[in-house]
């Protein structure tokens, strides 16, 4: 191998690690924090907030999308978690957007890398973008896909195959005696076992006939199993539970979040500056102002579709892209357009199907169109954009004592711990993946 091609694999394998330590905390901590909303969040207390989409829910969903997730992915996850509390689709889709464009890392970023003028564009695009997703969601979402949706939710959540287990591991139980007639040998236990940890009782006596639901737990009980009721309906219970989720969802969604931080790195990492260039007309071809802004805007949600890795992550992207020349209304396109990735839209089918995809896909792509127009034509109509802004190289080496490598120290280990809990719960269960 020639010293050359040597070199450009080692810069390839030097922006992804850099990226994947850039992005592995946000990710690990949302995926984290929808697993435990999931398992926590009440189902009526999200109908009776987001169960209907007005000025007043959708104001719900963008504030807690800006104190949620920083990540595209985690905050796909969570946004699959409301739909599935039964949150209306245009609320779900609200909140995808304000977690991965309003949030506070992506405006320190913003601001040191592009300057202020692209944190306010990314502001007030991110404010529009919500309205108009509420809107065209409310209006044109087809009833009969929304209902599609919601069923491939259904029959893809724990809950409809493993029905209750109440606290209950009854995974290790032996059956070693009567089991009043029916065979057990085959019977995965995942129906309702009322409260109770049976996961080392051993079954010495015959219990036919008896109901032991509602048995209270008196003294005989404990000569013959072992009640650890504060461990098993208290804290660890809930936390292994909210595992399971954690485990699924790495399983579902895991393959894509992995292709496209290959992806963006290899584009970051070979594409100069000028070849962005070639991408984008020039100010000398002489187009209408508005056919100008409207070819940047879709040029830059198309490569945002397959370049994009991270809301955070990809400003580095953005700023290369305003440097070759692309319009404000262009960056700003290319920058919202984080839920529109190629494998962001295989996760959107892994999660709700291919049909309700298609069109979740062409309402997100119309939205941000015209978010990216709007944005355009206030910038330049107010004269709030300077062709010459300041953009600023940002370190992409995420190493040394800075939040980064705090916040990964304390991920790294706690996302495997929680994973390997959770695999261990679904497994338990009979629901390995």
């Amino acid at each position: 191998m020639e010293s050359g091609d040597s070199n450009i694999i080692i810069h390839v394998i030097s922006v992804l690690f850099n990226m994947s330590w850039q992005i592995f905390w946000p990710l690990a901590f949302g995926l984290i924090l929808s697993s435990f909303i999931r398992h926590l969040l009440p189902v009526d207390t999200v109908v009776k907030h987001l169960g209907k989409t007005d000025a007043k829910s959708l104001t719900s969903t963008t504030i807690l999308g800006m104190v949620s997730s920083s990540c595209s992915y985690a905050a796909a996850s969570l946004s699959h978690t409301l739909l599935a509390k039964k949150a209306t689709l245009a609320n779900a889709m609200a909140f995808l957007v304000s977690s991965t464009n309003l949030i506070v890392e992506m405006f320190i970023v913003l601001v040191a890398l592009m300057g202020w003028t692209f944190l306010w564009g990314e502001v007030i695009g991110g404010l529009i973008l919500i309205a108009t997703v509420g809107f065209l969601f409310s209006r044109f979402y087809p009833k009969e896909v929304e209902q599609e949706l919601r069923q491939h939710i259904e029959s893809a959540e724990p809950a409809k195959h493993a029905h209750s287990d109440c606290g209950m591991d009854m995974s290790n139980m032996k059956h070693e005696t009567s089991d009043c007639g029916m065979d057990m040998s085959s019977m995965k236990h995942e129906t309702s076992d009322c409260g109770m940890d049976m996961s080392n009782m051993k079954h010495e006596t015959s219990d036919c006939g008896m109901d032991m639901s509602n048995m209270k737990h008196d003294h005989s009980m404990h000569d013959h199993m072992d009640i650890p009721a504060q461990e098993e309906t208290g804290l660890m219970s809930k936390i292994t539970k909210s595992a399971g989720f954690f485990q699924m969802d790495l399983a579902m969604i895991g393959k894509e979040i992995l292709i496209g931080v290959v992806v963006s790195s290899i584009l970051i990492a070979l594409v100069p500056q000028e070849g962005w260039k070639a991408l984008f007309i020039s100010n000398d071809v002489g187009l209408p102002t508005w056919l100008h802004s409207l070819l940047d805007v879709i040029i830059g949600i198309f490569v945002a579709m397959i370049a994009y890795v991270c809301s955070v992550g990809n400003l580095i992207l953005a700023a290369a892209l305003w440097h070759g020349g692309i319009s404000f209304g262009g960056v700003i396109g290319f920058i919202l357009a984080d839920v529109l990735t190629i494998p962001m839209i295989g996760v959107y089918k892994k999660y709700y199907g291919k049909r309700p995809t298609k069109w979740m896909v062409g309402l997100l792509f119309l939205s941000i169109l015209f978010t990216g127009l709007c944005v355009d034509a206030i910038f330049n109509g107010f004269g709030w954009v300077s062709t010459d802004q300041t953009v600023r190289t940002l370190n992409q080496s995420g190493f040394g004592m800075n939040m980064t490598t705090v916040m990964n120290l304390i991920f790294i280990p706690l996302s495997i711990w929680y994973y390997r809990l959770g695999k261990k719960a679904n497994a338990g269960m009979g629901m390995s993946m």
